[in-house]
């Protein structure tokens, strides 16, 4: 192997050594629930939060047709509901209602991205968002923090995993913000 193809290879394993160091090793999947929509987790520790549906008596709370609550891993795997800050600053969500079972949400903490909570065809709700220009299943969010304050974390970026509801095929995309 000639020299600047050495010096290449060697150069692009370094990259990917370090772009698989940054990903999460051995976080817990949360299973089990089947009103759940998606999870999210972030780099602070494996504790992970829990989009579910919001089922009261057997019906959709159309008013927060989604509700969120931490499984604390690091303290046996126990339920916790968010705090005051948590909903309203940082991991709530904020709905609205687009037309029957369809819904319009958005994080609290971040406007830009929306996301649908919908009935699909197997007649169950999912959540929708864009992944690579293409709206797929929503199944994982990752946060990559890197310092930085409590109320401005320095986020280096947001990880969406999900799936192509036509194909069945994972998709995956990361955005700066």
């Amino acid at each position: 192997m000639s020299q600047p193809k050495l010096v290449l290879f060697t150069f692009s394993l370094f990259i990917g050594l370090i772009l698989l160091a940054q990903a999460p090793k051995n976080f817990p999947i949360p299973t089990g629930n089947p009103n759940q929509l998606f999870f999210l987790q972030r780099t602070a520790n494996i504790n992970t939060l829990v989009y579910e549906l919001n089922i009261k008596n057997g019906e959709l709370v159309v008013e927060e047709p989604v509700h969120v609550f931490w499984i604390r891993y690091t303290e046996g795997g126990i339920h916790e509901e968010l705090n005051y800050i948590q909903r309203n600053f940082a991991y709530g969500i904020r709905s609205k209602a687009v037309s029957k079972d369809s819904y319009e949400l958005h994080f609290v903490s971040y406007k830009k991205k929306i996301f649908y909570l919908r009935k699909s065809v197997d007649n169950k709700f999912h959540i929708y968002t864009g992944i690579n220009s293409k709206e797929m299943l929503l199944r994982q969010i990752y946060v990559k923090v890197n310092g930085g304050a409590f109320w401005t974390p320095n986020i280096e970026y947001v990880e969406f995993k999900g799936v192509d509801p036509a194909t069945g095929i994972e998709v995956v995309e990361r955005i700066k913000i």
